[in-house]
């Protein structure tokens, strides 16, 4: 990956033989959140680690207000960095949906970046990446790992977005399933200074490496039904994470809002994902 941050690895236990295990290191600096001076709060059963409402009417407008608030108190949340894993993939492409031909419950990803390092202003121009497993718990570029034969592109269920002036980008996708080892989790780069291409990019730094989670509740409903039942492997709850750890990467937690009456109609997330670009 093109960039001079700091790279940790989540290594691969090999000892029982599971695919994708990782393990945190645990010498790698944990980044405490703090939002203005109070801890991150949680309200009916889902953390509220980003500034968006759960009101369908006011979460398109709430990370932009709650941005500039930040902004003039200079105090922002820094989220934990954490270990980008063993399934990560350099040229990300930088699109809006995700999803190619995947099954699963939809997932409107809204990201706000704030910079600390400038006032906790909105960070513009950065290229907020995501990748994640589908529903059977399998990357792509690495089909096979939680023990599925399927069609691998190397493409499905990443890519990339830019933040506009208020430091927000969207991303379409997938609710994720799972693998052995790990709670369900998606996994975040923030790069500045890229040079998009035709459907790509080249160059840049990456300032931030995160993982994001999930209501446990939820999560729970999601996994029973089809088509994240028929994945059969194991699944590790979000308490007994290694990289969640307790709740030490909780500023990864996404505010979740219903689109519909049921879980399949899927979910809008939102996050305001502190950075510090010095």
């Amino acid at each position: 990956m093109t960039g001079n941050t700091e790279h940790h690895d989540e290594s691969i236990d090999t000892d029982d033989n599971q695919p994708g295990r990782h393990r945190l290191d645990k010498s790698m600096k944990r980044r405490r959140v703090l939002i203005g001076g109070t801890a991150v709060a949680a309200a009916g059963g889902l953390a509220v680690a980003g500034f968006a409402s759960a009101a369908d009417s006011t979460a398109d407008t709430a990370a932009t207000t709650e941005a500039a608030a930040t902004a003039s108190s200079g105090v922002c949340t820094l989220n934990a960095e954490v270990t980008e894993g063993p399934y990560s993939l350099d040229g990300a492409l930088v699109r809006e949906d995700i999803r190619e031909d995947k099954d699963g419950f939809e997932v409107q990803y809204t990201f706000t970046v704030v910079d600390q390092a400038n006032d906790c202003a909105p960070l513009a121009d950065a290229l907020v990446e995501i990748w994640h497993c589908d529903a059977l718990g399998e990357y792509s570029g690495f089909v096979g790992g939680n023990g599925h034969t399927e069609e691998d592109n190397g493409t499905f269920l990443r890519g990339g977005q830019t933040t506009d002036a208020n430091g927000r980008c969207s991303i379409t996708s997938i609710w994720p399933g799972h693998y052995v080892s790990r709670a369900v989790h998606v996994h975040m780069r923030v790069h500045t200074e890229v040079t998009l291409t035709d459907d790509s990019y080249t160059g840049g730094d990456v300032i931030h490496t995160g993982q994001l989670f999930f209501d446990a509740d939820i999560n729970e409903e999601i996994q029973a039904t089809s088509p994240y039942s028929a994945n059969t492997t194991k699944e590790t709850a979000l308490a007994d994470d290694s990289i969640y750890d307790d709740g030490g990467a909780s500023s990864g937690l996404l505010t979740l809002t219903a689109l519909g009456s049921s879980v399949s109609d899927g979910y809008k997330a939102t996050l305001t994902v502190g950075v510090d670009s010095a």
